[in-house]
């Protein structure tokens, strides 16, 4: 039997379970990452975004959304991309349910956008790879506090090859309505020293819009491919907007997990610099 609703999962862990606490924490991250932020920035077409607990890497998210606040009153559909790390899947799984809940209320899918994605061979219904995947669900409260009467495409990418993915996230590519959302840490449990070095050489890769990446680099390393050759195409500007690990946000320096937020926007004067400076050093505590 179809469910409806796909219920939160990680309420409590990940993320504050309780709604007030939940909302506030929202308001909390992207209140301190929205200082100093120009005025009128335009909303980035995508972003990448780590799905670690928000203590962990709601700090360093929050960059991001901070970014998409802009396109509020305009976004209408969100194609959100995270790896599995439960359920193994070939190709890449599109959710049984026809909404996700969390403590902040429950959010459509595109039910036409499904559809659409369902006409590539690679891309089949799977529940269970829905089911208790942490990498989508972390990124909703935070679309919910930055954005207005949207709807979500979610896809979990297991083995994929990137033009694989990046086939479904150009059918889907829409217009300015449309904003895509990467879901990824980087390295994990390494020592704090070991794990800058390793980050920083995946965010410049990130940054040449580079297609290859392993996992040791990224966990989502197979959504971040296939949307690197669609920003390659459609001319994209890479910005690194934070670069951080657990060791930074949560003090425990021993063996830390990587964290990044970046944005892709227009390339200005007919470019697409990649744009790093003020991030790549990660703040010490």
């Amino acid at each position: 039997m179809q469910t409806a609703v796909r219920p939160a999962a990680v309420a409590g862990m990940f993320y504050p379970g309780a709604r007030e606490t939940l909302a506030s924490a929202v308001r909390t991250h992207l209140a301190e990452a929205s200082s100093g932020l120009p005025a009128g920035v335009e909303w980035p077409k995508a972003v990448i975004v780590p799905h670690a607990g928000y203590i962990y890497s709601g700090p360093v998210a929050a960059h991001a959304y901070c970014r998409l606040a802009a396109g509020r009153g305009t976004v209408r559909r969100v194609v959100l991309l995270g790896p599995v790390h439960r359920v193994p899947v070939r190709g890449l799984a599109v959710p049984a349910a026809r909404a996700f809940a969390t403590p902040l209320g429950s959010i459509p899918l595109d039910a036409a956008a499904v559809a659409r994605a369902l006409e590539f061979p690679q891309v089949r219904v799977s529940e269970a790879a829905h089911a208790v995947e942490h990498s989508l669900e972390v990124q909703l409260p935070f679309l919910q506090t930055v954005l207005e009467d949207f709807a979500i495409v979610p896809l979990a990418v297991g083995d994929a090859e990137a033009e694989e993915v990046a086939q479904v996230i150009e059918a889907l590519w829409g217009g300015p309505e449309t904003i895509v959302v990467v879901s990824s840490d980087l390295s994990h449990y390494h020592p704090y020293a070991v794990a800058q070095t390793i980050d920083r050489a995946t965010a410049t890769a990130i940054l040449a819009l580079d297609s290859a990446l392993d996992h040791g680099q990224a966990c989502g390393a197979m959504p971040i491919n296939g949307f690197a050759l669609c920003a390659h195409r459609h001319r994209l500007a890479p910005e690194l907007l934070d670069l951080r690990n657990s060791g930074d946000t949560a003090g425990d320096k021993s063996r830390v997990v990587g964290y990044a937020a970046f944005a892709f926007g227009k390339a200005e004067r007919g470019t697409a610099e990649p744009r790093a400076e003020a991030a790549m050093e990660p703040a010490d505590d």
